[in-house]
């Protein structure tokens, strides 16, 4: 299976997207905390779902989405798709704490596992993992920095109270 990859312009700054026809595998910020690998099967242009991805994210930056349609294959052990698959659940304009998202998965007490996998989200903003906020309201690690967080739930009126 050849993985396809581009960058596209974002409010954020150039996204790396990438697909194959099984779906979408990554979307990566400029600045990433674990940068994705580009692998022997990878090919840089364009892809069909890449274009859709493109398209639907220009939307949402836009004010005009607030959920995706895309097929997903993110590469990840069985408890982090698990995560992964729980914060599309997080509505838009919502935020959830850590150990909440833990409670919701049944692992209560796993806010830190939980936490662990939120970071490594091969799929941010589509799963919205910028949605999980600290127990205290406050914004804690992003993949994407913290500026990057703070810009996407301001975009969705999500912005905790205290840090307007």
């Amino acid at each position: 299976m050849s993985i396809h990859y581009t960058h596209v312009d974002s409010p954020v700054g150039p996204l790396l997207v990438a697909a194959s026809d099984a779906g979408l595998h990554a979307i990566a910020f400029p600045e990433n905390r674990h940068p994705v690998r580009i692998g022997d099967d990878w090919t840089r242009g364009g892809h069909p779902l890449i274009e859709e991805a493109h398209r639907q994210l220009a939307a949402y930056f836009g004010g005009e989405r607030r959920e995706f349609d895309l097929p997903l294959a993110p590469r990840g052990t069985e408890f982090q798709r698990a995560v992964w698959q729980a914060l599309a659940a997080i509505p838009y304009g919502s935020t959830e704490s850590y150990a909440q998202l833990a409670m919701r998965l049944g692992r209560r007490g796993a806010a830190r596992a939980v936490g662990a996998a939120n970071g490594r989200n091969p799929l941010p903003i589509v799963l919205p993992c910028h949605r999980v906020i600290g127990a205290s309201g406050g914004l804690t690690g992003f993949g994407g920095g913290l500026p990057t967080k703070r810009y996407l739930l301001a975009l969705e009126g999500a912005l905790p109270q205290a840090l307007l």
